[in-house]
């Protein structure tokens, strides 16, 4: 499909969210690309998994659809294309900062890695979760606060710490008020930046299961960057994987998983253990990844 869409009406017809030859380059050095033509789609009500090794350019292609990278970087090409479902298509990198803000938290929201620092220690965790209240709905008094306890409810925390400071809450009590403030506006698209990094496998799997019951109830799509094939497993309709800032295999979570082409990818899976512990695991070796991928590039060209 075409990335240059001019309609202006939603269009089911079309993906959720189109990242179209998306790549991303130093304002300093615009030859030295972090990520590079990646393309994807996610469509209503579906997941999509981003998946690869630190430094692989996850968290970059993420923050460019928020249009959050930091001035040291740019999108020097491709387009990222929203279908919103009140204010038509949308190519995201092409509106302005004052656009961008109205459609952050009330049409696309992101759980950051780390909760500590992405949520202000000065401020109650209720305050936080009502700012996109108030900022796009216009909620105040009591209306907003039964919303904040109704939130706090959805995701397992008793609305009494409403009151509560930052420091005050566990790790995955934290993780699960940067949920609450994600979804607080019942966006069209949530991006999730390993929410699950550094829980115990626990309190992971009560995140993982209250954000596919989220997704099924609000009809979310949902961009989902991780490094855990378990996690892969467990909610992914679609798998991205990158490598060194490229896509370097995607398909169906069965096609990806189950016959994965990529020598990346197959090294990728080389490394998950098995439920018995039977499974004898191979760190990656990159001298034979790199040869590897020489190789299949070769029988590529000689078709």
């Amino acid at each position: 499909m075409d990335a240059d869409i001019s309609v202006n009406t939603y269009n089911n017809a079309v993906p959720l969210l189109q990242l179209s030859h998306v790549s991303i380059t130093p304002k300093k050095a615009p030859h030295r690309q972090l990520v590079k033509d990646v393309s994807f789609t996610i469509d209503a009500g579906k997941t999509t998994c981003v998946v690869g090794e630190s430094g692989s350019g996850k968290s970059l292609t993420a923050l460019s659809v928020m249009g959050l990278l930091s001035n040291q970087l740019q999108l020097s090409a491709g387009e990222i294309v929203f279908n919103d479902d009140s204010s038509g298509i949308q190519v995201l990198n092409q509106l302005s900062e004052i656009e961008l803000q109205k459609i952050r938290g009330a049409k696309i929201a992101m759980i950051f890695q780390e909760p500590m620092t992405s949520l202000n220690p000065v401020l109650t965790v209720g305050y936080q979760i009502g700012e996109s209240l108030t900022t796009h709905l216009g909620m105040k008094g009591n209306a907003l606060e039964a919303k904040i306890a109704s939130l706090l409810g959805m995701v397992g925390i008793p609305a009494s710490r409403a009151n509560s400071y930052p420091d005050e809450l566990s790790g995955g009590q934290r993780q699960r008020v940067m949920i609450a403030m994600s979804i607080a506006c019942e966006p069209r698209l949530l991006i999730a930046d390993e929410p699950t990094t550094a829980l115990d496998v626990t309190v992971q799997a009560q995140i993982l299961k209250l954000l596919a019951e989220l997704k099924s109830r609000m009809n979310m799509g949902m961009l989902f960057i991780t490094h855990d094939f378990g996690v892969v497993a467990d909610i992914a309709d679609d798998v991205v994987v990158m490598f060194r800032g490229e896509i370097v295999e995607s398909g169906s979570k069965a096609q990806v998983l189950g016959s994965p082409q990529h020598p990346y990818t197959q090294a990728l899976l080389a490394c998950v253990p098995d439920a018995e512990g039977k499974k004898a695991l191979k760190p990656i070796d990159y001298a034979w990844l790199n040869e590897a991928e020489s190789t299949q590039s070769m029988a590529q060209q000689n078709g």
